[in-house]
């Protein structure tokens, strides 16, 4: 039978597939051999991602056994577990205790959450500050869980877009608030360092569900706490 992949090599070395919502789930057999447009894959599965880095530093024009960078992909493997640790986690994991919250039916808000993820069409850096808010139905969470959630999908390749309607739409479902509201504000290095290199730019980007969208009132008290 044939298996169709796309090329994610996991940070253990094998080959991987896209799971459908910008994570990664790793391929259990490294011999595992996998066709594409007719073409047999398995090249990919015996190289290690360590020595993948070693080819990219060459094709720069640079030497992976001087000094300097005997060890870099080594280093740059262990960020990696950090900078893309989301992929591993789930909204459930860290909204898992919740309290209830009877009489307060008011907007949480949590402001100027700073955040840092990795833009997936250049992997360079984006980071900023995120608003989280929402209404209680009856449940509250933590103030620690909300940065905790942003943190979840900010450590995967993302788009800011993505990420802001990612943070939002899993507070809902889990939670099952009155309302949501997320607005992050962003600095993307794709922008900055290079390209039209512009340095002053931040991207804006939000999303609104029940209560905030629906009404004119608690959208406007969030946009105003925001900006205070």
């Amino acid at each position: 039978m044939n298996t169709t992949v796309d090329l994610y090599p996991g940070l253990n070395g094998t080959l991987a597939a896209s799971n459908g919502h910008n994570g990664i789930d790793h391929l259990r057999d490294p011999e595992k051999r996998a066709s594409h447009d007719g073409r047999e894959l398995s090249t990919l599965t015996h190289v290690d991602s360590e020595e993948l880095l070693r080819e990219l530093f060459r094709r720069i024009g640079e030497d992976p056994d001087r000094e300097g960078l005997r060890q870099s992909p080594a280093r740059i493997i262990r960020s990696w577990h950090e900078l893309f640790s989301g992929y591993d986690r789930r909204a459930e994991d860290v909204l898992v205790t919740q309290f209830h919250a009877e009489q307060y039916d008011e907007m949480v808000l949590l402001r100027d959450v700073e955040f840092y993820s990795t833009c997936e069409h250049h992997m360079l850096p984006f980071s900023g500050h995120a608003h989280i808010a929402y209404i209680p139905n009856q449940k509250i969470v933590g103030l620690s869980k909300l940065a905790r959630l942003l943190d979840i999908f900010a450590r995967r390749l993302q788009v800011q877009e993505r990420l802001t309607r990612q943070v939002a739409t899993e507070l809902a479902r889990v939670l099952n608030p009155k309302g949501v509201a997320v607005m992050i504000e962003g600095k993307h290095q794709c922008m900055t360092c290079r390209g039209v290199r512009k340095q002053e730019g931040n991207m804006i980007t939000s999303c609104l569900l029940g209560a905030f969208r629906e009404n004119s009132c608690s959208r406007t008290e969030f946009f105003s706490l925001v900006r205070t």
